[in-house]
């Protein structure tokens, strides 16, 4: 007779999973599918489905090799009911299990899925926090209440407080909570930097990677050269060789961009970590004892710390508060189509060429690149926010919906209108000048303002505001830069609407930007 049937969703690969606690090899049994209806509710990139199908794979044996029963349905399977409920329903017909335990899901859509799971099988549900995340819903709605503006900063204190990461009693170490003011250095080209780990396909990997092709041939991306860590041994290892090669440079590099080197000194562990095959506490334990042993400065490790138990946990916190009508908000009013370079990397835009080329080689790319290339240019030239989500959550092997949602919608989009940021991360050509070497070879000047051959992002950013402007005038932060706009001559504010307005037109066109 078995008594619970354990079901794993595929981003909950640890084995100190809550819906594990307690299990009993002799008496339960796990379920794990791959199924058609999550590889394609958005068409992820080949590595993405890849990555996690084999990582799903090599946990099972895992499993296995503790004891456990595995009843693990494979996406190739003939009798494959494609979705979560259909296998869920063959599981009970098979087992008769007293009852279904499965760890909450990170997803709005996959929590109303397990709504439904009770009535589909007849047998009770019981659905266990996941103690993966530091701060529970619970606690963060009590965080947020009564407060005007969800500043992450405040969040990020009292989430140090309650890990006592880089405190010393109540205070900080160092004196301050924050030193993201000495990460902000531009990169050069290093020739010294170590090489990152690359983990040879195993013959689980290659079955998977066979797969994929055959099934997500017109998905974006390559599989050619696919190099992650599928198993936890592996990704301790890539964590390791962050913590040894990369973290003490990591600080004043965070928010550099350099052609040629996507990576920079990134940990690439957030695929890792969102997965399950590492735990983001012992990950800011690790970091942290490189600092009090004398490794890494205290601004590498501080920023480290701060984009886990700060960011990370923060949009976790937004997610869930604001779900299921935050991913459809559209402040701004914002309608455009994504233009076809998106997936194609075929723009004469050298940052956003780089970047996309990047993305689609790697499903990766990091978060400055993310905010300030892709996302400050569909912010200013209006597209569709949801569009934008579903993009990115399509094209990042570490984008689940509960991260992607709060970052796209709220941070990089301002489709929200200030809940998550507050303002618009809106910039001209000459921040990515500066915290770049994209605009080296660009066809586009990044000096020059308005005409032909001028950076399109400079006029964007100033028709951005224009056109945007009955909504955001009021917004405290972006003071300085109307009243530079209200500065200009008529001729020179048309100007910029011209130049905007005829980039935009020609984009909509399909031609070649």
């Amino acid at each position: 007779m078995v008594r619970n049937l354990i079901f794993i969703l595929g981003d909950q690969l640890s084995p100190e999973l809550s819906s594990l606690d307690g299990a009993d090899p002799e008496r339960d049994h796990i379920l794990m599918c791959e199924v058609m209806a999550e590889a394609t509710y958005v068409r992820h990139h080949k590595r993405k489905i890849a990555f996690i199908f084999s990582a799903m794979r090599h946990f099972a044996e895992e499993l296995r090799a503790r004891g456990f029963q595995v009843r693990y349905v494979t996406l190739d399977d003939p009798d494959n009911g494609s979705s979560f409920g259909a296998e869920l329903r063959r599981a009970v017909e098979a087992l008769s299990p007293e009852r279904i335990v499965v760890t909450e899901p990170g997803e709005w859509r996959v929590l109303e899925d397990i709504k439904s799971w009770q009535q589909l099988t007849g047998i009770p549900v019981e659905m266990r926090p996941d103690h993966r995340f530091l701060c529970a819903h619970a606690d963060f709605r009590a965080w947020a209440e009564g407060r005007r503006e969800l500043t992450m900063e405040f969040f990020y204190r009292e989430m140090r407080r309650r890990t006592g990461l880089l405190m010393e009693g109540d205070a900080p170490v160092g004196g301050r909570w924050n030193f993201d003011a000495e990460n902000r250095k531009p990169a050069k080209p290093d020739l010294l930097r170590p090489r990152r780990l690359s983990f040879s396909p195993d013959e689980t990997t290659k079955t998977v990677l066979a797969l994929v092709e055959e099934r997500f041939g017109g998905h974006i991306g390559s599989l050619k050269g696919f190099d992650f860590a599928v198993t936890r041994a592996d990704a301790e290892t890539a964590l390791d060789a962050f913590i040894e090669n990369h973290l003490p440079q990591f600080g004043e590099t965070q928010d550099a961009m350099l052609s040629g080197d996507p990576f920079l000194n990134h940990a690439l562990i957030s695929f890792y970590i969102n997965i399950g095959l590492l735990d983001p506490l012992m990950v800011c334990r690790r970091a942290e004892a490189e600092y009090t042993q004398g490794r890494a400065p205290l601004n590498a490790v501080e920023g480290f710390i701060r984009q886990i138990i700060g960011w990370r946990e923060y949009v976790r916190g937004v997610y869930w508060l604001k779900m299921p009508d935050y991913v459809h908000s559209n402040f701004l009013d914002a309608r455009r189509a994504l233009p076809d370079f998106f997936w194609t990397a075929e723009t004469d835009m050298a940052c956003l060429a780089t970047v996309i080329d990047e993305t689609i080689k790697h499903a990766y790319a990091h978060h400055i690149q993310r905010l300030m290339v892709t996302g400050n240019f569909a912010l200013l030239a209006g597209l569709d926010p949801h569009a934008v989500h579903e993009w990115y959550l399509e094209v990042y092997a570490d984008a689940y919906e509960w991260v992607e949602v709060p970052n796209v919608i709220g941070m990089s989009q301002f489709a929200d209108g200030g809940v998550l940021g507050s303002k618009p991360y809106a910039a001209s050509g000459n921040y990515i000048s500066k915290m770049s070497d994209y605009c080296q070879n660009c066809r586009y000047d990044v000096k020059k303002k308005t005409g032909e051959g001028s950076c399109p992002f400079n006029s964007l950013y100033w028709d951005f505001l224009d056109r945007n402007g009955e909504k955001l005038l009021g917004n405290r932060r972006l003071a300085q830069p109307y009243a530079t706009w209200r500065r200009m001559s008529d001729a020179q504010r048309q100007d910029y609407r011209s130049t905007a307005r005829r980039f935009l037109e020609k984009m909509d066109r399909g031609e070649r930007v």
